[in-house]
Parts: structure tokens; sequence; C-alpha cells
């Protein structure tokens, strides 16, 4: 059996230093935005000619945390408490044969003369920082929209949003022009779906900032930024 060798022909950059705290899928989170920065061997702004006439991207990538050796035919989805077992072929999870992801991002800039050559801004992704990326891909509404399309245990299991309260004096310490998407992430509810502590305190890195919240209810309450 052959073995291919793919190239990372880019990096992410976003707000996540961590995986705790990343949206659960793509799409979800259209404040968030973050940045595409070739590698040396990709800075060429002709490989972007013409991209200028869509307006989202499929983005190929690596889950960097969890390449392994080894596989194993069902998962445990979160979605589902984290006890149910389901074919791997069946969800999204990250223990995979091949520890591959795609990501549907929107098109905010391009930027062909970047710091670093040319540079992607999208909005959406669900990326760690730094995370390896293998392709990129033009988002073709007639053939890529499925009218009809059915989504299994994940449609029938959708995240409420959570109703957040950060306090004004808190608020304030997020650096400009992030506090939106901040919120967007805790409505979307980071915690591990299995857990519901109301007094337990949850964590996470976000924009240089630590965020601390507890959840109870429907309602998330950070409780420090440091």
């Amino acid at each position: 059996m052959k073995e291919y060798l793919f190239k990372v022909i880019a990096r992410i950059e976003s707000d996540f230093p961590e995986k705790f705290g990343i949206p659960r899928q793509s799409g979800l989170l259209r404040t968030l935005k973050s940045t595409i920065r070739f590698k040396k061997e990709f800075r060429n702004p002709d490989a972007l000619r013409g991209l200028e006439g869509f307006s989202h991207l499929w983005l190929l990538w690596i889950f960097s945390e969890n390449v392994r050796d080894t596989w194993h035919p069902t998962v445990r989805p979160p979605r589902l408490g984290g006890n149910t077992r389901l074919g791997v072929f069946a969800t999204r999870s990250s223990f995979r044969p091949n520890p591959l992801a795609m990501s549907c991002v929107k098109i905010e800039e391009i930027r062909p003369n970047g710091k670093d050559g040319p540079e992607i801004v999208v909005s959406g992704a669900d990326l760690m920082d730094g995370t390896p990326i293998v392709d990129i891909k033009p988002y073709l509404p007639y053939a890529d929209c499925v009218e009809g399309a059915k989504g299994g245990f994940a449609e029938e299991r959708r995240y409420d949003c959570l109703q957040v309260e950060i306090a004004p004096e808190m608020a304030s310490l997020v650096p400009e022009g992030k506090l939106d998407a901040l919120v967007e992430v805790l409505r979307q509810d980071p915690r591990p779906h299995y857990q519901d502590d109301p007094e337990r305190i949850y964590g996470f890195p976000f924009t240089g900032k630590e965020i601390k919240f507890k959840v109870a209810g429907n309602t998330l309450t950070v409780v420090s930024i440091d």
C-alpha cells in the first residue's frame, strides 16, 4: 500500500493557543477572525489569483495535537455526553486513522502583500493557533451546498446558546475588538458536554488573557480575566 507525504503550505494564526475553548465546528463564531500565513515556499501572490471572486474557503488541515500510530473503529463524541460510542467515520472526531480535518471559513480579506508574503484573513475558523494547513480550496455553492442534506445525531443534538454575563470592569480587560468574539465563544459553551457542575470554574487562554467562568443552568458567568 502506498503512503503519501503532504506538505504543510501554511499555518493559521488564531486567538486560541490551546484546544479548550475552540469552537466545535467551523462557521459557528462569525466575529472570530484568524489569519492564514503561508510557508516561505508558498508565498507567491500568483497562487491566490482569482480567489477574490469567492466568499468562502475549505481548509484542509492536520489535527497536530492528536497524531498517533494507532486508531480505533469507534469514538465517543462529546456531543453525546462522552458515553456513547459511534463509528469513527460517522463523526468528526480528531482521533482518526489519518489526523486530517476540514473547515469552511469566510474570506474577510486577502492581503497579497502581507508582512510575510500573501495572507488571508478569515472568520469562523475552528483551528488552534499554529495549526498546519495542507491545502486550501474555494467553496462552491452550487456543489457544496446540498439541499435536504441530513445531519444525523449532530443535527439532533445541537448546542443551545448560553446567556453570558461579564461585568463591565472585566469586559474592559479584553483586548480591543475581541469582546464580541469572546462572547460568541462563551455562548457556545466550551465545557465538555458531560460536565454540569455549577460550582466548577473552567478556564482557557484567549488573546493573551486567561478567561475563567462557571455555568449554572443556562447562564455562564465570567469570574475573572487575567
